[in-house]
């Protein structure tokens, strides 16, 4: 068990690039992988580090992520001390219950930072998924003396019509410590992107949230980082396994199309580490007499007797004879009647297409069909 750190989850991220993913769900619950969700990542990485006390901030569309966790259990979160807490927004004289940005989320839960008895604080987002423990980082943050170390990455890929929550960092000569930040640029100086975690002390944490607060700033990493990052000490830590940025249609279908990789599935559910989610006991997929398969992630439950190809399926789909599935998603319980023909399609949980209908995406820009829609 690490007693030295505690988790702080944000998950009130508002991202219209999701569109219909994020129409009735927090970014951190849509799912990903064939039979996670997004937040697993995040958590199971804390949970794996032997991290025991980890709040999770929530703002609009939180129900189904608080379905999905529940008390923790899947995570060994349940506990008489320390957990899983769950914060979402209330009304108080200090707090309207809206957040403006993230600064005011993390000042309306600063009684849960007091009390937490752990020095350090790893803060996380809810969007990016990647397989890793914080042992490394939170030695590094320790041995350097920093205020602040970043996680980061290389990534060159760049999709500027998409941008969302973009931090990147340049770094001095020595490859640690940040001489510079950008937010959301349109031209990138450097290919290093933060993966949205930050180690920090709980005592620095809240003397910036709270003067932050009293300043009316909105957003923590334009308005508190990038004015002091001469003033403080901020380092970099870089990480060079799988990284996946679900800020879009565009980078989740791209993403999600990844794992068919053997490399990129292997890195991402490295058994050294393993990814926790809730628990759903379903029978094996079934396959029947008139079902090919290829290079497909499948999840338990399903039921297939048609063609099935370069794609993900979650939990329950059902794949009719005669129907054909190439270069898809699809979601916890979706049917695909006889004859239908789907390419470069993401349909969401529980939607049905109806016989012989042909639903075709392009590369880069699939089809996406809400939840519980009949085709």
């Amino acid at each position: 068990m690490n007693q030295e750190a505690f988790g702080l989850i944000f998950t009130g991220e508002s991202n219209p690039y999701m569109r219909d993913l994020v129409l009735s769900r927090a970014v951190g619950a849509v799912p990903f992988g064939g039979r996670y969700r997004c937040i697993d990542f995040p958590l199971s990485n804390l949970v794996n580090t032997g991290i025991r006390n980890v709040g999770l901030i929530v703002q609009r569309n939180y129900h189904s992520l608080m379905d999905h966790l529940g008390t923790g259990k899947e995570w060994d979160l349940n506990r008489k001390r320390d957990g899983l807490f769950l914060l979402p927004p209330f009304s108080t004289k200090d707090n309207t219950g809206v957040y403006r940005g993230d600064i005011d989320a993390f000042h309306s839960i600063m009684q849960y930072v007091r009390r937490s008895n752990q020095k350090y604080m790893i803060l996380s987002g809810s969007h990016i998924v990647f397989n890793t423990t914080f042992d490394a980082i939170l030695k590094q943050h320790r041995e350097t003396g920093a205020d602040m170390t970043i996680m980061y990455n290389e990534d060159p890929r760049f999709f500027p019509e998409e941008q969302n929550r973009d931090l990147r960092l340049l770094l001095d000569e020595d490859g640690l410590t940040v001489k510079g930040l950008e937010w959301n640029p349109r031209n990138p100086s450097s290919n290093y992107r933060g993966c949205e975690i930050t180690i920090i002390a709980k005592d620095l944490f809240e003397d910036l949230v709270e003067e932050a607060y009293s300043r009316g700033s909105v957003d923590f990493v334009r308005e508190v980082m990038l004015p002091r990052v001469k003033e403080l000490r901020i380092m970099g830590w870089r990480y060079d396994g799988y990284v996946a940025r679900i800020d879009s249609i565009n980078t989740y279908f791209m993403h999600s199309m990844e794992l068919l990789n053997a490399a990129s599935a292997k890195d991402l559910y490295n058994m050294r580490h393993p990814i926790y989610t809730k628990v759903k006991d379903e029978i094996a997929t079934k396959y029947g007499e008139n079902a090919g398969v290829h290079n497909v992630v499948m999840a338990d439950g399903c039921v297939i007797d048609g063609a099935v190809e370069n794609s993900i399926l979650f939990r329950g789909v059902t794949v009719e004879r005669g129907a054909i599935v190439k270069n898809s998603i699809l979601m916890q319980g979706v049917t695909v009647r006889k004859g239908a023909v789907l390419d470069h399609v993401i349909l969401d949980k529980n939607v049905t297409v109806n016989a012989g209908r042909q639903l075709t995406g392009y590369e880069g820009i699939p089809l996406v069909f809400r939840k519980n829609l009949t085709i």
